[in-house]
């Protein structure tokens, strides 16, 4: 199997393939966390740290691992990476790793990591893995930003609030009020506004995609008009 050009794998992770809109993947911890921009950007990063790292070490470990025990050993290089990213959470954010509990440990368990490892890392070289592992994450990592700010937004009037958890004291300020009176709507704070969030993303995502296929049908219908020749026989007198 060819492997993708750097254009089709950024294409793929950031739009066409996109794990949370297109693959719908990860959702669990993608519809419990997402109730600020703080809290996404968190496990966004976490999920991005171990793709990456894990697709590395899968495309380097490819031609050396048995068929009978692929999967097994995919599984605890991605633990591995998963702990790894719970440990330097705890290190540098403890306050926001206590928040987001037990949704760093269950990265183990995001099959959209799993299914990048199995489908191309195992067959693909490093660089393009690394690529592809970075290009998920980033837009699985989008997505929870979108989604939080959006949650975040509806629910609480506000934005970036508590930003201070990942950047530290100078982020204490960032968080944006536009609406001073905004009441709360608790409804997209719980789960379900998440479920709502989602689903209007994709349907937003589906609308884009079938402009532009709608557009490239025209584009194909249309004929350029150009000049005919004719054949002439006989005399002309």
């Amino acid at each position: 199997m060819a492997t993708p050009r750097p254009v089709e794998i950024i294409r793929n992770g950031l739009w066409d393939n996109n794990p949370a809109l297109v693959q719908v993947l990860g959702l669990c911890p993608l519809l419990a966390v997402t109730g600020t921009v703080v809290n996404a950007i968190g496990l966004g990063l976490a999920t991005l740290l171990v793709l990456v790292g894990s697709n590395l070490a899968v495309s380097l470990i490819r031609n050396f691992v048995a068929e009978s025990v692929r999967l097994p050993a995919f599984v605890m290089i991605i633990a591995s990476f998963v702990t790894c990213a719970e440990l330097l959470m705890k290190a540098y954010t403890y306050e926001l790793y206590q928040i987001l509990g037990i949704f760093i440990p269950l990265i183990v368990t995001n099959c959209a990591i799993l299914g990048r490892a199995d489908a191309f890392a195992s067959r693909n070289p490093v660089l393009p893995s690394i690529l592809d592992g970075a290009m998920m994450g980033v837009g699985f990592l989008l997505v929870l930003i979108v989604l939080g700010g959006l949650r975040e937004l509806v629910g609480q009037g506000t934005l970036f609030r508590d930003m201070a958890l990942i950047f530290g004291p100078t982020a204490q300020d960032w968080v944006w009020r536009p609406f001073p009176e905004y009441t709360d709507v608790l409804f997209m704070v719980l789960p379900p506004g998440a479920f709502v969030g989602l689903g209007l993303l994709i349907a937003l995502k589906n609308a884009i995609d079938g402009q532009i296929q709608a557009r490239r049908a025209r584009q194909a219908s249309e004929v350029t008009p150009g000049s005919k020749r004719v054949r002439v026989t006989g005399h002309i007198s």
